[in-house]
């Protein structure tokens, strides 16, 4: 006879799971005990729940295929609630498998009893509690297949007797339903933007990760339309390495040729992208978006012209309908815009060569101690990282460094808390990529901040031997709220962090680490950490006072922060 928890396992191992993310509880036990006994899932036991839950989003959005994490009873399955929902602003398939008090127990507020149905509901397209063994396999297909279909989370909580109950002989395997096919947008909704797009005097493409599958098209659309090209962050894998069309970022993280294309647009083309901050749009433009999700159409910006449908076969479908420009003006003036404000970038990543008058200047104003930029170790990673590392992020200052200074080129991933924005990311979604490929090179650009609030989860790479090199912008602050308070014109205020010399913490852990404090031995400890094959913490003391301005900076924000600088040097004297 199998048991439920049998069958949970066995079924999740001829779907392809290899791993399940969690942490242990006598809940969990008899799922557990069928993970030890069946050779195809590895158990991965993290020292947080959240941990687990960030693990194996990472692991959904590499692969499309559905991650599994479990949390036990109560506190352990609030745990994973923050990675969840993470997993799910991602858009992850994730299944969790919350364990909960044994059944005649439920609802008499017992030791440690949370209505999790209850605690689910928003964070998951789909949660139910198994209370009989005869609604499995059923429960357990009904979760996946919503995973997949609003690729997002399911969760699956299991009371702790219900687990070793027996399935019923005549129980059919389960059958968890195949991916729909992409389709193209309707005939009608082409043909509007054909002509809107023919007829317009100039074209800027906005495009995400939406359209990452259909690289051809979108470099064939901006070469025929002569458009320049702002990718979102999640955009730039595939399509930012060898695009002459590609002009960065918008938003904060953004420079100032994105803005300038924004302007001088007559029309604005969204392409797979949910770009969220209202403020970056440009007003008084002609706008089409193209996406999937009908409901993504128009809740960031005024749409004029929706164009339902999956970017490659919508694209293919209309392509044929489009003139080719012969005007490059607009595409020639961004892209040089956007090169002579990258070739200034560059200078702040060897500070060293910038010998002008305004370098020095500079130097003196914003890095007085001469500390290491954050930018030179952006740049040391580019150099120095394989052509298909995965690299993940941080949310806040890490982030701007690598949109502005790592190139994706080859088949270089990207993975951060993008849409959730929470801290403390990038080193629980390295593990859950480093455990996939333990001979792909997996690089977490870690805050100080956010890697303090996870730190047991170091060990956990230790434990399982998964080779990441956790690279630490140890600048002692919260950077992105200290620039927030800055711009402002508040003065810097619990932002400041006491750290211990991360390096020595890492070594105690057991991980190789360097600790650096001199730009000129930078490029080799990079070279060194990148190198090795076991677990590495790259501990780099930066400056804390580097300012990353966006694209369009306002006289308030100068203001604000001239005030916030003035009102921090008072109160220091």
């Amino acid at each position: 006879m199998t048991t439920v928890a049998e069958m949970l396992v066995d079924a999740l191992a001829e779907h392809g799971v290899t791993q399940v993310w969690g942490v242990v509880g006598d809940a969990l036990n008899p799922i557990t005990d069928a993970i030890r006994r069946d050779d195809r899932v590895q158990w991965i036991g993290v020292r947080h729940e959240e941990a687990a839950a960030f693990a194996a989003g990472a692991q959904a959005q590499l692969t499309g295929r559905i991650g599994v994490c479990m949390g036990t009873v109560g506190p352990g399955s609030i745990h994973l609630l923050n990675g969840l929902y993470d997993a799910k602003k991602s858009h992850a398939p994730v299944l969790a498998i919350c364990g909960q008090v044994p059944s005649p127990e439920m609802g008499t507020d017992f030791f440690q009893e949370v209505n999790n149905d209850v605690l689910f509901a928003d964070v998951a397209q789909f949660a139910q509690t198994v209370t009989a063994a005869s609604q499995m396999p059923q429960l357990l297909e009904r979760a996946v297949n919503a995973a997949y279909s609003g690729q997002g989370v399911a969760v699956l909580t299991m009371p702790g007797d219900i687990g070793d109950e027996e399935i019923a002989k005549n129980a059919l395997n389960p059958k968890f339903a195949p991916p729909s096919a992409e389709a193209a947008a309707p005939a009608d909704q082409l043909a509007t933007a054909a002509t809107v797009l023919n007829d317009a005097s100039a074209v800027t493409l906005l495009v995400g990760q939406g359209a990452r599958e259909a690289r051809a098209e979108i470099l064939q659309l901006a070469q025929t339309l002569q458009a320049p090209m702002v990718l979102t962050l999640k955009g730039k894998e595939a399509l930012e390495q060898d695009n002459p069309f590609q002009i960065g970022q918008s938003g904060l993280i953004g420079n100032p040729s994105t803005k300038k294309a924004f302007d001088d647009c007559e029309v604005l083309f969204l392409i797979g992208t949910d770009f969220p901050y209202r403020d970056w749009y440009p007003e008084g433009k002609t706008v089409i978006q193209l996406d999937f999700r009908a409901e993504h159409i128009g809740r960031r910006t005024q749409v004029n012209h929706a164009v339902v449908g999956h970017a490659r076969p919508t694209l293919q479908a209309l392509l044929p309908h489009l003139t080719a420009r012969t005007d490059d003006e607009h595409v020639r003036e961004a892209t040089k815009a956007y090169r002579d404000w990258h070739e200034r970038q560059q200078k702040l990543t060897n500070p060293g060569h910038d010998a002008t008058f305004l370098g020095r200047l500079r130097g003196k104003a914003d890095n007085p101690d001469d500390r290491i930029r954050p930018e030179a170790v952006a740049a040391a990673l580019d150099r120095h990282a394989a052509d298909d590392a995965i690299f993940t992020s941080d949310t806040g200052m890490s982030t701007v460094w690598i949109s502005r200074f790592v190139e994706f080129r080859g088949t270089r991933r990207l993975l951060g808390s993008y849409n959730l924005g929470s801290m403390a990311n990038a080193m629980p979604q390295a593990l859950g990529a480093q455990a996939l490929d333990r001979d792909r090179q997996v690089i977490a650009n870690c805050g100080d901040g956010g890697l303090m609030m996870l730190l047991g989860d170091l060990r956990t790479a230790v434990s399982y031997r998964l080779p990441v090199t956790f690279v630490v912008y140890d600048n002692g602050r919260l950077g992105m709220v200290k620039l927030e308070q800055e711009q402002g014109g508040l003065p810097e205020f619990g932002t400041t962090l006491d750290n211990p010399d991360l390096a020595a913490v890492a070594a105690a852990m057991g991980l190789q680490s360097l600790r650096v404090t001199s730009t000129d031995a930078l490029d080799e400890a990079v070279r060194t950490a990148l190198a090795s094959e076991e677990p590495f913490l790259l501990d780099v003391v930066t400056n804390p006072d580097e300012i990353a301005l966006p694209p369009k900076a306002s006289v308030h924000q100068a203001w604000g922060f001239a005030i916030a600088k003035t009102k921090e040097t008072l109160e220091s004297a």
